[in-house]
């Protein structure tokens, strides 16, 4: 069973490996879980999964095998309008109505209807006790009443479903959708070096070991600095207009940088960066800082990251006096190459879906400046973003 198992989650694109299903054979030879399908669950993913990021796709695919029920032919996420499970009122049945209702007679007997449901139903339905819908007896929905079905959005109301069909637990890890700030420290993380700076006040276990050799035997404790993370950052987060939709993803971004390293300093601007840029948006007229300060005082051993989504009126990119909100003598594409030519090592992480970036002519331009290093907001994207950083 669990080899056919195996190529499930192959086919689902896991990399899972002989080694890893081996672990798991022998996990459960060893009695770790015993007849619970979640605990087989639970410990199957620790075994096979080594990064978070396919837990979306194994969660898809255990479904897939164990319970026949995550078929996306069967059962797609946008198979059931969200219109057909809006519930608008509760139907309270009495014992003997409870009753009289009929199970259909098996998971299987509830899966091939509900397939069947699916092919002819076209429109909301509430109340009723055929239909995908809310409020009714129906076996398939939510917030009505049936003694054996299949619960379909909404929150369990009598316990009885045999099945439930809800959004993923781990949907959000997939490397293809935004993050959460878990997800961005542990992309961050990546970026870590490490240096031994300050006082000596953390034992040097190794070398402690090795001068008590040494020294006949005769206890010689060393000690060495504490470890840092040396990587130094500058944050450049774009700020209000169309920026607006990814505030709170940008807030994550920021507190999980600040959390992840030591050596960051950020920035304000809008659109693009000019000769000023700002640290506290509710002063962003009278207490600006030089741009030109900034290439002056910030070494060459620090990385450069944007947040923006790069879409602007070209001639905010291109032109002098082109900036929306003051007169530019310089263009933006001119301060942009300047930070650039000062740090080097520079990407722009943009939050907006990649599939829409050619249709903003700024955003290919401020691209193909940065050498192509823009990233998409996604787990892969920052990995891959971090990943140039880091070389």
């Amino acid at each position: 069973m669990l080899i056919d198992f195996f190529y499930t989650l192959r086919k689902a694109e896991v990399p899972v490996t002989v080694k890893e299903l081996l672990t798991l054979l022998e996990a459960l030879k060893s009695g770790v879980v015993f007849a619970s399908i979640d605990d087989f669950y639970l410990l199957s993913r620790l075994c096979l999964v080594k990064d978070e990021k396919y837990f979306d796709r194994f969660d898809q695919a255990f479904g897939f095998y164990f319970k026949g029920l995550d078929d996306l032919k069967i059962f797609p996420d946008d198979a059931i309008p969200s219109d057909w499970l809006r519930s608008e009122f509760f139907k309270d049945l009495s014992a003997e109505e409870k009753a009289a209702i009929e199970k259909l007679g098996g998971l299987d007997k509830l899966l091939n209807t509900l397939n069947e449901r699916l092919k002819d139903q076209h429109e909301r339905h509430a109340g009723g006790n055929k239909w995908i819908g809310t409020g009714g007896t129906s076996p398939f929905g939510h917030s009505g009443y049936n003694p054996e079905g299949i619960r379909i959005g909404g929150e369990s109301r009598h316990k009885r479903a045999v099945k439930v069909w809800e959004k993923r637990e781990f949907k959000n890890l997939d490397d293809s959708v935004e993050l959460g700030t878990r997800n961005l420290k542990v992309a961050l993380r990546k970026l870590r070096q490490f240096a031994r700076t300050g006082s000596a006040d953390e034992l040097d276990l190794k070398g402690t070991i090795k001068s008590t050799a040494e020294n006949a035997g005769l206890l010689d404790i060393k000690m060495v600095p504490e470890r840092h993370n040396a990587a130094k950052v500058l944050l450049f987060l774009d700020i209000g207009g169309s920026m607006d939709p990814y505030i709170h993803l940008c807030e994550q971004l920021f507190s999980a940088a600040r959390s992840e390293f030591k050596h960051l300093e950020y920035f304000y601007f809008h659109n693009c960066v000019y000769e000023h840029v700002w640290k506290d948006n509710r002063r962003r007229f009278d207490n600006k800082l030089s741009t030109l300060d900034v290439l002056n005082t910030y070494g060459s051993d620090y990385r450069v990251i944007f947040i923006g989504d790069a879409a602007m009126s070209p001639y905010e990119l291109l032109s002098p006096y082109g900036s929306v909100e003051h007169m530019n003598e310089e263009t933006g594409q001119v301060w942009l190459q300047r930070i650039i030519d000062t740090w080097g090592k520079a990407i722009w992480l943009n939050p907006v879906d990649a599939g829409y970036w050619k249709y903003t002519q700024t955003t290919d331009m401020i691209s193909k400046q940065l050498a192509g290093h823009m990233y998409p907001l996604t787990l892969e994207g920052l990995e891959n973003a971090i990943k140039y950083l880091s070389k």
